[in-house]
């Protein structure tokens, strides 16, 4: 009996305070439609008007030589003779080093007497067929010895020859990387060389700026260290855009006077454009990111519009925007926390208003 009572006492507090909630919305709901709607949110806006942006980019790059390369022997050998000065500059063809070639050497001469011999006996042979002393089948095996003699002289002083080591081009040596005595074969590194005349610079510029890069164009570059301006000229590009880095290799002529670079030296490579005289350009704070894209908000005929934008050039203070508007539009630039598409806003003032 005492547990209905309870349970009966519990239904009548619960109906009671239900009531009290419901009293206290049907207040505040009244007390809304008296209030009346919300006001228009007051913002401030800016009219898009175009002007002439100058386009300029930094990029980092590296000063290349014009030819570089290791220097290895195209045999197996001992070398005898090492002629290597680091860091000294020489001609094309200059002997590097010299290998052991006795042997081959021997093998020469032998070839050399044989080859003497095998000439005289053809001379006679030619005399002989010629009174018909023999067939002309011996002749022609007189013949051939003699061009097989020939042939295998010619591969001996190849072979000789590849015992010399030489500069494929003019340019600086680099340090050394063999001595006299040791034995090396075609993986070993002798010395490098660099061709210090006509360096070059490579760099990577973004896809968005493949267009604007033409053969011919100048730019200008700085090294680390030095506030000293080179100036080069675009020679040649990479032939499709890196997937990995979405850029495009650049590679530009140094041009002028070339003191103070060094290949493999870092540089800092800014280009310049020509000039859009008709940039549209809208004050950063305007742009909302989205999860996929940007946004501004559009002010039209008293209600506030999300347009989707796509953006180019930004700077310190103004971001240019390349399409989702056009000159004479009014965006909203303050209050935008606050907003929702399609929301009622007036705008109490045009700030940066340009003619």
């Amino acid at each position: 009996m005492n547990v209905i009572k309870s349970a009966f006492s519990f239904i009548c507090i619960a109906s009671l305070f239900c009531a009290a909630c419901n009293s206290e919305r049907k207040k505040e709901a009244t007390a809304k439609q008296a209030a009346g709607p919300r006001p228009p949110a007051r913002v401030d806006g800016f009219v898009v008007t175009s002007k002439a942006l100058s386009d300029a980019i930094e990029v980092p790059g590296s000063i290349v030589a014009d030819e570089s390369t290791e220097i290895h022997p195209e045999i197996s050998g001992r070398i005898t003779n090492l002629y290597v000065r680091e860091g000294a500059s020489v001609a094309k063809g200059a002997l590097l080093a010299k290998l052991y070639d006795a042997d081959l050497q021997a093998q020469r001469k032998k070839l050399e007497v044989q080859l003497k011999i095998a000439q005289s006996s053809q001379s006679r042979t030619e005399q002989l067929v010629k009174i018909g002393g023999i067939s002309q089948q011996d002749y022609d095996v007189t013949v051939l010895n003699v061009s097989n003699l020939r042939a295998d002289l010619d591969i001996i002083r190849t072979s000789i020859e590849k015992t010399e080591i030489r500069a494929p081009f003019s340019g600086k040596l680099g340090l050394k990387g063999v001595s006299t005595g040791a034995f090396v074969t075609p993986t070993s590194i002798i010395t490098t060389i660099q061709k210090t005349s006509g360096l070059r610079i490579d760099f990577n510029v973004p896809e968005k700026y493949v267009g604007l890069i033409k053969n011919g164009q100048y730019l200008n570059f700085t090294t680390e260290g030095s506030e000293r301006s080179y100036t080069a000229v675009v020679a040649a590009t990479e032939s499709g855009i890196a997937e990995s880095t979405r850029s495009l290799t650049i590679r530009a002529r140094v041009k002028g006077n070339e003191t103070g670079l060094v290949p493999g030296g870092f540089a800092k490579v800014r280009l310049s454009f020509a000039p859009d005289s008709n940039a549209l350009m809208i004050p950063t704070q305007a742009i909302i990111p989205q999860a996929r894209g940007k946004k501004v908000y559009v002010y039209r005929g008293g209600t506030a519009n999300f347009v989707d934008v796509e953006t180019g050039i930004r700077d310190s203070s103004d971001i240019q925007i390349t399409t989702g508007l056009k000159r004479g539009d009014t965006i909203i630039v303050t209050g935008l926390l606050g907003l929702k598409p399609d929301a009622k806003v007036v705008v109490k003032q045009i700030i940066n208003k340009q003619s």
